[in-house]
């Protein structure tokens, strides 16, 4: 009897050995995999960060632009009244 009771305990700790293992594997698969999505994640966000950088500057220059067509046309309205020789 006290055989088939050591024998029982000893197949369950093996069975809870190859589990736990089993599960140790998973874990450390699942870490990695955050570590790739992790990395995909940061590089996603430095796009987007380059993005609305060259969008801040576009919008800069579109400024420019406008305030140099403003100005062009108050200098043709101006000119409209000056007198021409």
């Amino acid at each position: 009897m006290a055989d088939v009771t050591q024998e029982l305990i000893h197949e369950i700790l093996r069975r809870m050995h190859v589990r736990a293992d089993k599960s140790d594997n998973a874990i450390r698969d699942l870490r990695s995999e955050m570590g790739s999505i992790r990395l995909s994640l940061h590089a996603h966000q430095n796009d987007i960060n380059t993005l609305y950088t060259m969008l801040h500057q576009i919008d800069e220059r579109l400024e420019r632009i406008e305030n140099r067509l403003e100005l062009r046309e108050l200098a043709e309205a101006q000119s409209r009244f000056e007198p021409h020789p």
